[in-house]
């Protein structure tokens, strides 16, 4: 059995270093910046992107004081969060680990796509370049994603991303139109 502090049992550190950013093709995942406001704000216009997500984003003040949340996320290691930008740095979207229990190894996986960026494996590509960073240098164990049931492009995305499906969630998550069942996806280290 591993002792305590084997990097099988517990994960790395986020407050000593400076979140990387990550390459997967042509897409950069960097972390968010106050610049960003104006594009999260037109982002969380999207009624796709509203409708699925618990938060929203009315103001360019509300954007600026996610990207400070998200940014103080790393500093106390219980999250990390990346704009996904395409070519000349424009943002197609967001991934990031919502939650991360450094002491358990497992982390919870948040993402979407703004409409220009759908339909091109964006999110596929942003997950599993995430995904293997955060199973491999930041060294947890399991990552779990969950999304609304109805929501099937979330569904493939996890798939695809190589989570397995492993059941699903009674109404666990509420929307602005109610509480949906959620189901639950997971990627652990010796899947990779």
């Amino acid at each position: 059995m591993p002792a305590l502090n084997d990097p099988v049992v517990r994960a790395g550190s986020l407050a000593q270093a400076r979140q990387p950013e990550l390459r997967s093709g042509d897409l950069l995942l960097r972390p968010w910046a106050d610049d960003d406001a104006d594009a999260l704000v037109a982002a969380f216009a999207d009624p796709a992107i509203r409708y699925w997500h618990a938060r929203s984003v009315d103001s360019r003040a509300e954007a600026v004081e996610m990207v400070a949340r998200y940014n103080r996320a790393w500093r106390s290691e219980t999250g990390a969060h990346w704009a996904i930008t395409g070519s000349g740095d424009q943002l197609v979207g967001r991934v990031g680990l919502r939650t991360i229990d450094l002491g358990e190894g497992l982390a919870e996986i948040a993402y979407w796509i703004v409409a220009a960026g759908r339909g091109r494996g964006t999110a596929v590509r942003a997950v599993a370049a995430m995904s293997a960073w955060a199973l491999g240098d930041l060294g947890l164990h399991r990552l779990e994603c969950q999304h609304a049931v109805a929501n099937t492009a979330s569904c493939r995305v996890a798939q695809k991303a190589g989570y397995a499906y492993e059941g699903t969630k009674r109404s666990a998550c509420l929307h602005a139109d109610g509480w949906h069942d959620m189901h639950l996806h997971a990627q652990v280290r010796s899947d990779t």
